[in-house]
Parts: C-alpha cells; structure tokens; sequence
C-alpha cells in the first residue's frame, strides 16, 4: 500500500506478479485496478487498511504487515473473512532499541536542548555549574514490555550501568531474567521507582492509554519518559499537562496519538526531545525488512509459515 525497498521481491520469481505503487503511496485509481484480483496485500504501519477495501479484496488471503505493529488493520474482522496477517518483528529490533536509547541519552544529558540554544542568537552560557545534566549510570529503568524490543533496549542499558526493572503480562524464565539482572514487578511498583520508563508495548485494548494523569502522578518528579512503542499506549493530553505541571522531568517521544500531528505544546518544550516516528527508519532495516516479508510471502503460499502469524489462534477456531 506504499512505497518501499524493492530488494527482495525479484526473489519470489515468475509465480507472483508484484505491484508497486506508482508514487509514494498507492492512490485509488491503482487500488481500483488491483484490488479485486489481489491475492496478498502488503500494508504499511501507517497507513490504515479499511474493512470497506478489505470486502473489496474478494480473493484476498494475506496481508503481509511491513513492520511490527499491526493496528492499522481490524484483526478480528480480516480472521472472521479467513484472512491471515503477518508481521514483520526481526529486523526492527535493533533500530527500534536503538533510537530509544538515544532518545533516553539525548534527553538525559540535555542534547536535544543545548543542541537547538546553541543555534540562538542568545546561545548558552558556559562555566562549570552551567548547563548541567543527569547522568544514566547507577539509574533505574523501568521496560514496560520486556518482548524482543525491551530486551534490547536492556542489553544497552546494561551497557550504561543501570539498574533495569519490567513490567510483563508474563514473566520471562529467570534465565532471561538473570542475563538483564532484572525482575518482574507491578506497573505501579516500576512507575514509582524507575528514573526513566521506556515504552515497548504493542498497542492493544488493554495497553490504551495505560499511563493517563493518575500514572504519571505516581512516577517520580525527576523521571523521564520514552515512548517508541505507539502514541495512544499514554493519554497525550494528559502527558502535556504532566509536563506542564512538572509531574514529571521530561518526554522523549518517537510516536504520537494522532500521527503526524504533533501537538503544539509538545513542541514547545525544550524537555522534550522528539523525532517523527522513526524507530525503524533506517536504509538498512527498510531493505531487511523488504526481504523478510518477501520471504513470508514465498513461504506462506507455498504452505511452510510457521512464524510471523499475528491472527493464528483466531484462524485455527
């Protein structure tokens, strides 16, 4: 449904005919051509595939999903059609941890700020107790989501020498546990000790708007949020006004509620650092990622995919 990396698709040869779209994202007159004899879609994270052009889709039996999440498609719906859906969860690990450890780092140690004070015609002024920051080392982090991406981002913060403590509908085997020096504790237990808590949670009915104005209260004063998981995992209104009030130290936000909009408030403060949904947006990772749903494609109808299914259970009752 969008542009993307062609590297990869030259692999599933003759038995497939590849459309791409023409411009940077398919327009309708190309929708029109292709939908009814389209046998697999690839949807891209942000952009929403409808239940109007899914009905169209009359020979439609995949929706390959080029990224982790998948809210932009109705899962119970596409199941009840006997649709499968797959995802893309490998190749944006890493990057993903990655720019949330650089969103922790920028905003813990005041790059963002100093960075655009320093292009002012007012600059900053320097000395030894001027522009002071807060280290990362002997700190707590708080992964709410300990999956691939959280554990990633612990492996960094082990790294840094902090202190790292989870929130999981599960709690992994104490073999995982052991290798993050880490323990499994309540949501408001981590909100009230981590100094930093990073967001790794796919957005789920259960996870919207988990932190809201009573979570945030909870946290400390001096601690600082990341959110590279989905905008709508916190109550954004409720974040600004929590900034606002200096409920809480600082943002550092990769994602928003009502993307790509970004609230003017949000951009106004200088204690937060944010960038416009970019976890995985690297040339690297956009090519993996290309080859990887390329190759659950090949496999899917060829009858082999055993992983990357996001609606199994539903499918098999």
């Amino acid at each position: 449904m969008g542009q993307i990396p062609k590297v990869g698709f030259d692999s599933l040869g003759d038995n497939f005919a590849v459309i791409f779209p023409k411009g940077d994202v398919i327009d309708d007159e190309e929708i029109d051509l292709h939908i009814e004899t389209a046998d697999a879609i690839v949807s891209v994270f942000d952009h929403q595939l409808t239940n109007q052009l899914i009905d169209r889709a009359k020979n439609l039996k995949l929706i390959a999903n080029y990224g982790v999440g998948y809210d932009n498609i109705d899962i119970d719906y596409v199941s009840k059609k006997g649709i499968t859906v797959t995802n893309t969860p490998d190749p944006v690990t890493e990057p993903t941890a990655e720019l949330a450890m650089g969103l922790m780092v920028a905003l813990a140690r005041q790059i963002g700020s100093l960075n655009i004070k320093l292009r002012t015609p007012e600059g900053v002024k320097t000395g030894v107790m001027k522009n002071l920051s807060t280290t990362l080392s002997g700190k707590t982090l708080g992964i709410i989501g300990m999956g691939a991406i959280g554990q990633a981002l612990a492996r960094r913060a082990l790294a840094f020498n902090m202190h790292i403590i989870y929130h999981n509908r599960k709690q992994l085997h104490p073999d995982i546990e052991e290798r993050y020096k880490t323990k499994k504790v309540t949501l408001e237990e981590l909100l009230k000790t981590a100094d930093v808590v990073s967001l790794n949670t796919p957005l789920t009915p259960e996870t919207k708007h988990m932190l809201g104005k009573e979570e945030f209260k909870t946290m400390k004063e001096t601690a600082i949020i990341i959110n590279t998981a989905r905008g709508s995992v916190i109550n954004q209104p409720d974040l600004i006004t929590a900034l606002q009030n200096k409920d809480i130290a600082g943002a550092g936000l990769d994602v928003y509620e009502n993307e790509p909009h970004i609230p003017k408030e949000l951009l106004a403060m200088d204690n937060v650092v944010l960038t416009p949904h970019v976890g995985t947006a690297t040339q690297e990772t956009r090519e993996e990622m290309s080859k990887f749903i390329s190759n659950i494609i090949d496999q899917f109808f060829k009858g082999t995919l055993k992983k990357y299914i996001v609606n199994e259970n539903i499918l098999r009752h």
